[in-house]
């Protein structure tokens, strides 16, 4: 898989246009979440790359996740069913119309200037680069979920 960054305009605007294309009747193929809650999850780590969210992580996975760093980036597929933060779990219903337009906003604004110094609270520090490789690579995970 190419693994695409999202601080190239095009790619930002493929990205949207894959968004566009989910309907509030848009099924999962695999997974429990639904299409609103899916799009508020991924609003979740974007506010990281931001500054603006916070991941418990215990001692362990701190301990061991700069050694699984290169997976959030890489060109590997995510698995399906892997384990998730805590804090990105959506289990509440959502506006679709809400989610969309909050999910399409921050990826406008993904953009250098915005991405935070500060070190993951798991994998530890990330290159502005390797934010935005993963931050695709995540959204085009959970839009492959949804058959766009």
């Amino acid at each position: 898989m190419e693994v695409k960054t999202l601080f190239v305009p095009v790619v930002k605007e493929e990205m949207v246009g894959r968004i566009n294309r989910l309907s509030q009747t848009s099924k999962a193929l695999w997974g429990t979440m639904n299409v609103e809650q899916m799009m508020a999850h991924l609003q979740r780590p974007i506010s990281l790359a931001f500054g603006k969210h916070k991941l418990k992580g215990n001692f362990i996975l701190k301990l061991i996740g700069p050694l699984f760093k290169s997976a959030l980036y890489n060109d590997k597929p995510y698995k399906h069913g892997l384990p998730t933060d805590k804090t990105y779990i959506v289990s509440d219903a959502k506006n679709f119309e809400q989610e969309k337009n909050k999910l399409v906003e921050m990826i406008h604004d993904f953009k250098e200037e915005n991405i935070s110094d500060a070190k993951h609270d798991i994998f530890g520090t990330l290159t502005k680069e390797q934010w935005s490789k993963a931050t695709w690579k995540h959204i085009d995970h959970h839009l492959q979920q949804f058959g766009v």
